[in-house]
């Protein structure tokens, strides 16, 4: 196969699939190592992004890709598909998400305690949505369920992995120090 085929089989693979594909079963499919058809697949992503296609290239890790469709031209697929605008995130569900993403897996109570409320159905409709799911449970008194965040939640968000989520405030990128700054009075204050 000359390497545009094998560019053209990536594509075609990556289309028909609607959920984030192993890199090693890409390769196993193309009759290639991993290595080659990680350089093919970023090849494949400069190339949509070069041309600023309709189409976008996503790496979520462990070393998963997905196609999908660039964001810029999302209203306009939805227009085509004359499907109707998904309801927008709640400030309690956005909540839950951030409890859930930063601490994964935990409980519902650990949620709740978090939160200072119950959040029962909060949790029902991030579930429904596919934004969380159940990671088993945990060793704890009453073997609670556990949740965590799912692929979607990061293609939701435009996350590759949970490292990519912005610090929480009050914490620092990690290996940088606060930075130090003299207030008007002269005094050492940290930024």
């Amino acid at each position: 196969m000359t390497e545009r085929q094998e560019l053209g089989s990536l594509e075609a693979m990556l289309f028909a699939h609607a959920e984030p594909v192993e890199t090693a079963r890409l390769a196993d499919a193309l009759r290639l190592d991993t290595d080659e058809t990680s350089e093919l697949l970023q090849k494949l992503q400069k190339l949509y992004d070069e041309r600023e296609s309709g189409m976008v290239l996503l790496y979520f890790e462990p070393d998963r890709w997905q196609m999908t469709t660039r964001p810029y031209y999302g209203e306009m697929v939805k227009r085509i598909l004359d499907t109707r605008r998904n309801a927008p995130l709640s400030p309690a569900a956005l909540e839950v998400l951030a409890v859930i993403a930063y601490n994964q897996p935990v409980s519902r109570s650990f949620i709740e305690q978090v939160r200072g409320v119950d959040s029962s159905s909060t949790v029902t409709k991030l579930l429904d949505k596919g934004l969380i799911e159940e990671a088993g449970r945990l060793d704890l008194p009453g073997k609670p369920v556990a949740f965590q965040v799912t692929d979607t939640f990061l293609r939701v968000f435009g996350l590759g992995s949970l490292a990519d989520l912005p610090p929480l405030h009050g914490e620092t990128p990690e290996n940088s120090e606060p930075e130090e700054a003299e207030d008007d009075d002269g005094q050492l204050e940290w930024k």
